[in-house]
């Protein structure tokens, strides 16, 4: 195995010799926005151009829809990404004392899960909110916008009023529908176009498009039940789908989010279902099993139910060469390694399969025996590189890790020259870390891989004094992007588990040459303990988890930068520009502009404009895709962590963005709004 786990196989060379000719990106003259990536290809590029750099600063609310029906209950228990429960210590906070340096007890801990969870800082307590968290993305096609909400039903729009058209309620017990949007099915001569979804509790819907009816023809009655026992691996819960599919010819391919802990549970495999008829056509394991590709990266029977190397982001498609790329997760537990020595393919790999068949081509593992839960789960964006006189198709992959890697995508090799270097190695008895990972040469990291002292934040005295202390009282451990959890220390480990670079992953502009990436600074506090009564001798907790920051007041510990756009220009792998996104509001005047902490992501437009909400501090703006200049912001009713869609109706141009607060970054402030704007002339 080469160091780079970089692996080609026959067909690749057949998909080289169909492609007569190099084919550069289509940019469809369409005025739609189809899917989540706008187009298969996932570059986010719209070619619309009413709404430009001069009269940005003239974009008013179009209309707003809101996601929570009616005759929902006012107070509802929170989904899995809902915001902070109001009053008392919220989940990831330091307990109360703790940056004094008084330890909790591990005694009467949670479980391994929950405890894994609050240390993330990433699932709320059970709460009551008004509004339930949302990350989706509208798609607009075919003269309807298409929305799933967390209130379990997906709704059709009026794209230039933002009327309600039909809704569908997702069937019971089936949990909310895919998290971040749904994907579209234009239909052939003998099938009406279709909306295809999957659901929390692993089931696969599809809706004639027109009248938001189920297809009778798909399943049973509109519904597939992807809970198959070769999935589920006897276990009765733990698969479904926060991401929506992806469509190619007349498949619906779709990943699936299954448990981070303990390490058995349901496969994280991708399939690929016939639109139609909902049969089952190809698997893709997740884990590879006896006698494929990789299953020699696993050691004895370690492979054996394991969960967690799934695809819980999104995939994207050359159509053209008919490939599907595929973004894996870390293998479980993603914080403890000791049961699954060796690099334990395909996990944190991206996977480039025949899309009509599943056929592995190649991979590329973009961190060996993940221990950080730095999952690939952005969405990989396929581009044309100009390089030495040549175009190479390209594919490119940012990760939580915060590196950039560009491969060709059809034979996985780097474009960029990528090295294996030293990294430390594990004291905590039993893991077997990878003595190497890969590193880009050309481009830099996109976030803060490591901290000193020096890094200090020092916004105003009171936080440095705050985070000072939380340093020094817990004994906190310093190392750089790569350094192992510590045996009964903890960590301050930059990036962090959301990032870096999150879902929202990237957009890229063909004109320019431009890919915009958002990536936060926000590290994580983490460290492995003795725990005599769980599934692991170690699990991650401590004196301290969650974020690196005081969260009451959410300010991270270290100086800032905490957030900020790159653009990268592609045909030379080196950053064209950057800039920070997101204030600071409770900073004193003139110390606010830190950047913030981002879930979301950007599109960028032929006008010469990327759009963005994605940071906590409840704004949408638009920059400047030249130049990275920050032209016009508007603060919405709570933050946008999710990516917008541009669109044309009724000759207008429009700009939609969600809004509900909640997610990853546990937000105080929720919301249920999806709003669009448009120019006031």
């Amino acid at each position: 195995m080469s160091k780079l786990e970089l692996r080609r196989f026959a067909g690749v060379a057949g998909f080289v010799g169909c492609v007569l000719a190099v084919m550069p990106t289509v940019m469809s003259a369409q005025t739609d926005w189809p899917t989540f990536g706008h187009d298969k290809g996932g570059d986010r590029y719209s070619p619309l151009t009413q709404i430009t750099p001069q009269n940005v600063d003239q974009l008013k609310v179009a209309w707003t829809y809101h996601m929570k029906p009616a005759n929902a209950p006012e107070f509802m228990p929170a989904n899995q990404f809902g915001g902070p429960p109001p009053g008392g210590r919220r989940p990831g906070a330091a307990a109360p004392g703790a940056a004094q340096g008084q330890k909790p007890a591990v005694a009467g801990a949670p479980d391994n899960a929950t405890a894994q969870a609050r240390a993330e800082g990433v699932r709320p307590a059970p709460r009551a909110s008004r509004f339930l968290a949302s990350e989706v993305t509208p798609i607009v096609v075919g003269g309807l916008m298409y929305v799933s909400t967390p209130y379990s039903r997906v709704v059709a729009l009026e794209p230039a009023s933002g009327k309600e058209v039909w809704s569908y309620a997702t069937p019971q017990g089936s949990g909310i529908p895919s998290l971040r949007g749904v994907e579209y099915w234009a239909g052939d001569a003998g099938h009406a176009a279709e909306i295809l979804f999957g659901t929390r509790e692993g089931l696969l819907i599809a809706l004639d498009a027109k009248t938001g009816k189920p297809v009778a023809s798909f399943g049973k009655d509109g519904v597939v039940d992807m809970r198959t026992p070769e999935v589920m691996q006897g276990f009765t819960r733990g698969m479904g789908m926060t991401s929506p599919p992806i469509v190619f010819k007349n498949l619906v391919i779709t990943g699936s989010a299954v448990p981070e802990s303990p390490s058995q549970g349901p496969a994280g495999d991708v399939r690929a279902w016939d639109v139609v008829t909902g049969k089952l056509v190809w698997t893709f394991h997740g884990t590879a099993q006896p006698g494929e590709v990789g299953h020699e990266t696993w050691h004895g029977d370690d492979w054996v139910k394991r969960t967690g190397d799934n695809v819980w982001g999104f995939m994207t498609v050359d159509a053209a060469r008919g490939i599907v790329y595929m973004p894996f997760g870390t293998p479980a537990y993603d914080r403890f390694g000791a049961d699954r020595p060796g690099n334990g393919l395909f996990g944190t790999s991206l996977v480039a399969a025949d899309a009509n068949t599943g056929k592995l081509l190649w991979y590329f593992q973009v961190v060996h025996h993940d221990e950080w839960d730095y999952d690939l789960e952005a969405p990989p964006v396929l581009m044309d590189i100009r390089k030495g006189g040549k175009t190479i198709p390209a594919v490119a992959i940012v990760s939580k890790s915060s590196f950039v890697f560009f491969l060709d995508r059809v034979t996985g090799k780097p474009i960029y020259p990528v090295e294996e270097r030293k990294v430390p190695a594990s004291d905590v008895p039993g893991e077997q870390m990878s003595p190497t990972q890969p590193y880009p040469v050309v481009t830099p990291p996109v976030s803060k891989t490591d901290f000193t002292m020096a890094d200090i934040a020092t916004v105003t005295p009171e936080h440095e004094a705050f985070c000072q202390a939380l340093v020094k009282n817990n004994n906190l451990q310093m190392g750089p992007v790569f350094t192992p959890l510590p045996k009964e220390k903890t960590l301050i480990s930059f990036p962090s588990a959301i990032g870096g670079v999150n879902w929202g992953g990237a957009s890229y502009d063909p004109k320019l040459g431009l890919m915009f990436v958002n990536s936060q600074n926000l590290a994580q506090l983490e460290g492995l303990y003795p725990d005599d009564g769980g599934p692991y001798p170690y699990r991650m907790c401590g004196s301290v988890t969650g974020r690196f920051w005081d969260e009451p007041k959410r300010l991270p510990c270290q100086e800032p930068p905490w957030g900020q756009i790159y653009a990268v220009n592609v045909n030379t792998g080196k950053i064209a520009w950057t800039t920070t996104l997101g204030v600071t509001d409770s900073l004193p005047e003139g110390k606010q502009k830190t950047g913030r902490p981002n879930i979301g992501g950007t599109i960028v437009t032929a006008g010469g404009l990327i759009f963005i909400g994605a940071t906590d501090d409840q704004r949408f703006r638009a920059f400047d895709a030249k130049t990275g200049k920050e032209l016009w912001a508007y603060k919405l009713a709570a933050a946008a962590h999710a990516v917008p869609a541009t669109y044309e109706s009724e000759g207008k141009q429009y700009v939609v963005i969600a809004s509900a607060g909640g997610t990853f970054l546990n937000d105080p402030i929720t919301d249920d709004s999806i709003t669009a704007f448009a120019l006031t002339k």
